[in-house]
């Protein structure tokens, strides 16, 4: 049994962080809330997302497995605005999912999650980390599209660095620690990530929020924000390009 209710721009916020990775989801429902585990298709990127059940409206549940098409999600997101209440349940017998907004009610079918991977978290002791305002490194992102299809990040102990080198052209994001909301490099770390995932999960972060971002040389990178003031929490991987000599 799951029922609950929610805001549209909260909802709105955590399926554009999801489907930035995958279309189709896995739930893990029970009283305290919903989590999610999943990897990329490629295996390049993995996102963790903890969703309390204080970032509803209204929330009960029992422990279960619930799966989404998140593409039909976003159909019924569309038909929200800002401000609108929209009411989650599951239709046990029928197998099937309800949404509500207003006087707008919308059915699928839930999607058979037996196939479906639970990976396991990894769990990395990064050495170096930056707290950074996510609408900073959207601009940085900006500058860099189109030069290349990776993206390098560096720190040391002053500084926070993004950049991109093309063949013709480059682009540079670099922070002072008095430009961050933190700073903890014992020594300089610097890895290349491929473009795409990191500008498609960035873009899709709500502005204002804090980004966490913890690094070592050669080693994924791992990020971490909240939503829903606080009540959902999101750490993401993304694997490195290691540079051949």
């Amino acid at each position: 049994m799951f029922k609950a209710e929610i805001k549209s721009e909260t909802l709105k916020g955590l399926v554009n962080i999801i489907s930035t990775l995958i279309d189709e989801v896995k739930f893990a429902i029970d009283p305290e809330g919903m989590t999610l585990k999943a990897v990329d298709p490629a295996h390049v990127a993995m996102i963790e997302l903890k969703v309390g059940n204080k970032a509803f409206e209204s929330y009960s549940a029992n422990s279960a497995e619930i799966g989404l098409d998140l593409d039909k999600v976003k159909m019924v997101l569309k038909l929200a605005v800002p401000g609108d209440i929209i009411s989650m349940e599951q239709d046990e017998n029928k197998g099937r999912f309800i949404f509500r907004i207003g006087n707008i009610t919308r059915s699928m079918n839930l999607v058979d999650t037996s196939s479906m991977s639970d990976p396991k978290v990894p769990q990395l002791e990064l050495s170096s980390n930056a707290v950074i305002l996510v609408d900073q490194l959207q601009r940085g992102i900006r500058a860099a599209e189109s030069i290349s299809d990776h993206i390098s990040l560096r720190a040391d102990p002053e500084f926070f660095e993004l950049s991109c080198e093309g063949d013709t052209d480059d682009a540079r994001l670099r922070l002072e620690s008095s430009e961050l909301e933190s700073l903890s490099v014992p020594s300089e770390v610097h890895s290349l990530f491929p473009l795409d995932y990191f500008s498609n999960l960035v873009k899709a972060i709500p502005a204002g929020t804090k980004v966490r971002i913890e690094l070592d040389s050669d080693y994924p990178v791992k990020l971490v924000f909240g939503l829903a003031n606080g009540e959902a929490n999101v750490v993401y991987f993304l694997a490195p390009r290691i540079e051949s000599d």
